[in-house]
């Protein structure tokens, strides 16, 4: 239906008769000369209709209007003097119309696709025509791109593109899962993958050796930016192989895709930082090292002090600290006020941050009184405290403070826009996590990643003597700007051991045998030693972008409840298909009883 497509003539090819098809961009009437920019998914070109050559194209032409799909026939012909477009990569040529064919026409638009929408809602309920907008076309196409350039990178280096079942049973992943009623088997569920963690294992078993998938994962949990109910990862997993190892492929792998995606070079090897480290300096294991606003320990400072919250809390073994949020003294009643309900949400204490402002030649706070002489010079030294700045305090356990001070550190840099300021991508591996992790409300020890991750082996010791909370894991993390790319381990392969971790987590030896007695048994027939990692691929493409939240890269997403408007996704189901998979609703729609009472 087409000779060339929209952005690919050029005055190379002036003279030609060429056929084009597309979507009318723009139709404009300049003294009865009709002007169209016509768009498929590579760009424009500009068609020209005269009428004095044919008057009957010309009135045709008049009743083009945007987003109509049209067949155009024409001669490429150079555009006059003064009026070349250099904005696009047509721009020097257009096409003399001949020959003219609507194909289809288009109702009027429910918004316009060359302007920016706020109404998310809207965007979601004709997705197919916000896709049609350069900017997320764009996008579409550069996940595309990243995509393709991550699988040819993992099949160079040896690996088998493998897929697994979505229909599976629950995995202990941190989040609910997603069942699926089976007709066959009455009263039983299967569940969607979180994570096909236990296939790829199985598959080191196998001696398949070197695995990956674009796996599609699925949880039920509550929404965000970055996060959906389904999502994709780049899922890999490998035998005979180490920490270095997976560190070494991943950083080729980003390099690749950054690369096909940008066109930029990132570092080749990545700068690495342990959890313990990466929460003392910045309050997060995922931290932006894009700006400084680092978290400085002013135990030493107070070490003498008289302040009683400071000596009490100095006493009890806690810690006081801050952070400089240095020329943001300028801060506003509605910035503080968010701080303090960030503040209040990580678990501070009270009503609001203790801080100290610096501003016209002053230390203005209702602390600095409480200070002697010597404390106020170590913390202005220390925290190098000058004209412009204001300190934000932490005092308590040093979980604690590092997560309040985290969360203030963020909000603080987004406020002062440090984040909107830096075009640098700054990756990081955070290493040595903990293994385990007390639950406050339960008393049970839970896995941080996943129970099949392998305790360091320098800590074994500790393992074995109930010491959980000082075990390291053998797992690391890749961040960027303040955002995890993918997490991984090297697992467990001993059926021993991998008892033992179950056995910490609560499971019993019954409960392991019905939940896991398919990877436990594997385990007893020579499993290789084995580790992976998985990349989340909307968050990958979301930061290639430049976008803030992954919808934009995702074709068709939920919205916050969950829900696709455009195809009224989820949806209620009758009666008749509820009792064909044995299942009956107890939920009782508010509105429809309502309805129901007034009747």
């Amino acid at each position: 239906m087409r000779t060339h497509h929209c952005n690919q003539l050029r005055e190379s090819h002036i003279g030609q008769t060429v056929t084009l098809i597309g979507w009318v961009n723009s139709a404009r009437d300049h003294g009865g000369v009709i002007f169209t920019d016509l768009r498929d998914r590579e760009g424009l070109t500009q068609c020209v209709f005269h009428p004095e050559e044919n008057p009957e194209l010309a009135k045709l032409s008049h009743t083009l209007r945007e987003e109509d799909v049209v067949q155009v026939i024409g001669a490429v012909s150079k555009r006059l003097d003064g009026t070349i477009n250099e904005k696009i990569d047509t721009g020097a040529i257009e096409i003399v119309a001949k020959q003219l064919r609507i194909v289809n026409k288009a109702d009027v638009l429910p918004f316009q696709l060359d302007k920016e929408l706020s109404n998310e809602d809207l965007r979601m309920k004709y997705r197919y025509l916000d896709l049609r907008r350069a900017r997320m076309s764009k996008n579409i196409r550069q996940r595309s791109v990243i995509t393709s350039a991550a699988r040819r990178y993992l099949d160079e280096s040896g690996f088998f593109e493998i897929e697994t079942p979505i229909l599976s049973n629950p995995t202990p992943e941190g989040a609910r899962d997603f069942l699926v009623p089976s007709r066959l088997n009455p009263g039983r569920f299967y569940a969607l993958p979180q994570a096909p963690q236990q296939y790829k294992q199985l598959m080191m078993v196998a001696g398949l050796e070197k695995y990956y998938q674009i796996a599609r994962c699925f949880r039920d949990e509550d929404l965000r930016a970055d996060r959906q109910p389904e999502f994709t990862q780049i899922d890999i997993e490998a035998s005979f192989i180490g920490q270095e190892d997976i560190i070494g492929l991943v950083e080729g792998l980003l390099g690749s895709m950054f690369q096909a995606g940008l066109g930029v070079e990132i570092p080749k090897i990545f700068p690495r930082m342990t959890y313990a480290d990466a929460l003392d300096i910045y309050g997060s294991d995922k931290p932006d090292t894009r700006y400084d606003l680092k978290i400085t320990d002013l135990t030493d400072v107070f070490a003498s002090t008289e302040f009683k919250i400071f000596r009490s809390t100095l006493d009890g073994g806690g810690v006081v600290r801050a952070i400089n949020a240095k020329g943001f003294a300028g801060i506003t009643t509605g910035q503080m006020n968010r701080l303090n309900e960030i503040a209040i949400q990580a678990g501070l204490p009270v009503k609001t941050l203790a801080f100290i402002k610096c501003e016209g030649g002053e230390y203005k706070s209702p602390l600095w009184k409480f200070f002697t002489a010597e404390e106020k010079d170590l913390l202005v030294s220390k925290l190098d405290i000058a004209e412009g700045d204001i300190v934000f305090f932490g005092a308590g356990s040093r979980d604690s403070v590092s997560t309040i001070l985290g969360r203030v550190r963020t909000e603080c840099a987004v406020m002062m826009e440090l984040n909107k300021n830096s075009t640098a991508f700054n990756f990081l591996w955070v290493v040595d996590f903990p293994l385990l992790a007390l639950d406050g409300e339960t008393g049970h020890w839970g896995a941080v990643h996943h129970p099949f991750t392998r305790p360091h082996p320098e800590d074994m010791e500790k393992l074995d003597a109930g010491d959980f909370g000082n075990v390291r894991a053998v797992a690391y993390d890749v961040v960027l700007n303040g955002y995890e790319l993918g997490g991984g381990s090297i697992r467990i392969h001993e059926k021993g051991l991998q008892a033992k971790m179950f056995g910490v987590l609560g499971v019993g030896p019954e409960e392991q045998q019905i939940k896991f007695g398919h990877i436990l048994d594997a385990f007893r027939f020579g499993a290789p030693p084995h580790g992976g990692l998985a990349l989340g691929l909307d968050r990958i493409a979301m930061l290639v972008a430049g976008e803030d939240s992954i919808r934009e890269v995702i074709a068709f997403p939920k919205n916050n409840k969950g829900a696709d408007l455009m195809a009224n996704s989820p949806c209620l189901i009758g009666p008749k298909e509820l009792r064909d998979v044995y299942i009956q609703s107890t939920w009782k729609d508010p509105k429809l009883a309502q309805e129901k009472a007034v009747q």
